[in-house]
């Protein structure tokens, strides 16, 4: 059986920047060399596109960019092409890709906007579809569809920035007369916990507001809510898989981005430390979300359980989840016997099985 070419996209011009740059690494390291040549290409955060021809270990700290062994090139719309377009030495060379696997976090990456570009190009991608990611990068349509769905969640207020700015006191009041203090501030369209802040008072509030707004034009605002936090690994197309559950005991006050990549001292269970009940509850619902959603591929539901009255409540889906030595969508799937290896294949399996489904389905 000949080979498949499949191609890596990190870093990006988002916040996550450097996620990217990690999980890509893990990603690269397990494709099964077997059965895949593998191409890696890396934008800048200034959004330059270059394939990366060096060794994998110098993506993660950054030195890709500065190691001399990259060229210009990128991912050509043309379905025709269905594939890369290399420049060097004065030319164009073309290189047919059977798979794209777009490990790039937040905003031009999981929201919608890479996989239109994959569309338009024809290539398989792994992870979500264009609508599925960009209803999952924004929290406030995500809540909506969620609210609609009968999903429990945290209540939630949503507004635009230059809303704000005009009246403010009007938001005021409705955050607290609708979800109290305290009360967490996000931009609709970020990740990774970039842009999050928690506050207790109208001055937090209003504080927090504006350091959102640098991410995003669009706020939510959502309740406090008191309990353990857990994630489930989601896998598949039509056939849904929900893992393992995990539970994260964050080292700061809340899982902010510090908790998540930097500090030790952030503790994961797996299996979380609930009872089967609960547990089954917590799959459950990710498995309709995950439908509800429109998700292909893979995503980590992200829940709450209260401790007030054990409530299963969902935080939030992640649709290109980290893929760190420390991420928790890795570990569930290996906990449930799915190895890092293994993972990535079935993914890009996944992605050319949905493409080739949809082509099936658009030619009836």
């Amino acid at each position: 059986m000949s080979k498949k070419t499949v191609a890596v996209l990190f870093g990006g011009r988002s916040s996550e920047h450097e996620v990217s740059l990690m999980s890509a690494t893990m990603v690269i390291n397990n494709i099964p060399r077997d059965k895949y040549d593998v191409l890696t290409v890396g934008i800048t955060k200034e959004g330059e596109w270059l394939l990366f021809e060096g060794d994998t270990a110098l993506i993660a700290d950054g030195s890709w960019q500065t190691s001399g062994k990259t060229v210009p090139a990128v991912i050509s719309p043309d379905a025709k092409t269905h594939g890369l377009l290399i420049m060097r030495d004065g030319g164009v060379e073309k290189v047919y890709l059977d798979a794209v696997f777009p490990e790039l976090h937040g905003k031009n990456g999981e929201d919608g906007t890479m996989q239109g570009l994959l569309e338009l190009s024809g290539i398989p991608y792994v992870g979500c579809d264009c609508a599925s990611s960009a209803v999952c990068m924004d929290k406030a349509l995500t809540n909506t569809i969620l609210e609609y769905s009968g999903i429990p969640q945290a209540a939630f207020v949503w507004f635009y920035a230059v809303d704000w700015e005009k009246n403010s006191e009007q938001y005021i009041k409705a955050v607290e007369e609708n979800l109290g203090y305290p009360c967490f501030v996000k931009p609709a369209n970020a990740g990774s916990s970039v842009g999050i802040s928690k506050c207790s008072t109208r001055e937090e509030l209003a504080e927090a507001v504006a350091k959102a707004c640098v991410h995003d034009r669009k706020i939510v605002v959502e309740e406090g809510v008191v309990g353990a936090e857990v994630e489930c690994a989601v896998f598949g197309n039509d056939d849904i898989y929900a893992s393992t559950v995990g539970e994260i005991v964050p080292a700061a006050e809340w899982y902010d981005y510090d908790a998540k990549y930097n500090n030790v001292e952030s503790k994961l269970f797996i299996p979380a430390r609930l009872d089967d009940e609960t547990m089954n509850k917590i799959k459950e619902r990710a498995a309709k979300a995950y439908r509800v959603l429109g998700c292909s591929g893979l995503t980590r539901m992200d829940f709450f359980v209260r401790k007030s009255d054990g409530e299963v409540m969902l935080n939030e889906p992640n649709t290109l989840p980290g893929f760190t030595p420390i991420s928790m969508y890795p570990k569930l799937m290996a906990t449930d016997g799915v190895g890092n290896a293994e993972l990535v294949d079935r993914l890009i399996q996944l992605a050319i099985e949905r493409m080739n489904n949809e082509r099936i389905s658009t030619e009836k």
